[in-house]
């Protein structure tokens, strides 16, 4: 018996697939095969849509939103028991004070791209100072570093960060500086653990046995062996920037007016008109959410990619 031909190219079609891609894979760079992983995940695909229309409509913001940030063109038409849906002019209604709900939602995108871009450059920044010092040095240095590491940890992120705004004062700053700060003690232990993992590698033993110092072999060979889930991280974290920006601006600690262009204080200003117009916190609250999905999904699929095990899935 021959069997069914057909049959036997079924299942021997994913085998050669599988075969392919490891043979394109073979010799290629760990981001270049990154790259093609990511095009073959949907999840990453879809999360690079996502990201990418949240960057171009917070860049292109002036170009894009109807009216300024704190123009209140409709200020007039708002009644104590009515607030004017969608029309013709305002596509997605008015907000209480008058504002453009479009325009407030554009320029509100922009906003959070700032906070959010800014204050995981300064975590990242610190952490990888910080992490760096321990993973090189080691000894009570590292000891020291962790357990600084290991305290902030034990306070709750959202609690440190409202600490450390309230602090400061309530302004956009202010919430740039508290969620760069309590991003810094994450990105500090992921890259001292992955240092540390890469220390006993036998390229750090052979660079060693050369007589090369210890900055040259930290800064030339394991750092740039290391920073791969830093970077990771840090998409990661966008996404939660995005979120904790907003809560601290809900709990009124980002400063500004109540027409203020940011998510955060759109929620804040539409609590008392949840039974009159629900849609002025459902609009925020979705925005808010689908650019957190979105860092999330391709921060995940950008993890997924560049990890290991998985290769040859």
């Amino acid at each position: 018996m021959t069997g069914d031909p057909n049959a036997q190219s079924s299942l021997t079609d994913p085998v050669l697939h599988v075969a392919n891609k490891a043979e394109d894979d073979a010799g290629a760079g760990l981001w270049t095969v990154a790259f093609r992983r990511l095009r073959r995940n949907p999840g990453a695909i879809v999360g690079a849509i996502i990201v990418l229309v949240f960057v171009l409509v917070a860049v292109l913001a002036p170009l894009l939103a109807p009216y300024a940030a704190d123009a209140l063109p409709g200020r007039t038409l708002i009644r104590p028991t009515f607030i004017p849906g969608p029309s013709d002019t305002y596509r997605l209604g008015l907000d209480r004070y008058g504002g453009d709900l479009l325009s407030k939602l554009i320029w509100g995108a922009r906003a959070s791209l700032l906070i959010g871009v800014l204050s995981t450059v300064i975590g990242l920044s610190g952490g990888l100072l910080l992490g760096l010092v321990a993973g090189a040095f080691g000894g009570k240095t590292d000891v020291v570093a962790m357990r600084f590491v290991d305290l902030m940890l034990s306070v709750p992120s959202l609690l440190l960060a409202v600490s450390i705004a309230a602090v400061i004062g309530q302004s956009p700053s202010a919430v740039v500086i508290a969620i760069g700060v309590v991003q810094v003690p994450i990105f500090a232990r992921l890259l001292r653990g992955s240092m540390l993992a890469q220390r006993g590698q036998d390229y750090v033993l052979a660079a060693s046995s050369l007589g090369l110092s210890r900055r040259t072999v930290v800064l030339g060979h394991v750092l740039p062996n290391s920073i791969n889930p830093v970077i990771v991280q840090a998409t990661l974290m966008l996404a939660t920037a995005v979120i904790e920006s907003a809560a601290l601006s809900f709990l009124g600690l980002g400063g500004g007016s109540p027409t203020t262009a940011e998510w955060g204080r759109m929620l804040t200003a539409a609590q008392n008109e949840l039974e009159v117009a629900p849609r002025l916190a459902m609009w925020p609250g979705v925005c808010i959410a689908v650019t957190a999905l979105g860092f999330t999904l391709f921060g995940e699929s950008l993890r997924e990619a560049l990890d290991p095990k998985t290769r040859k899935r």
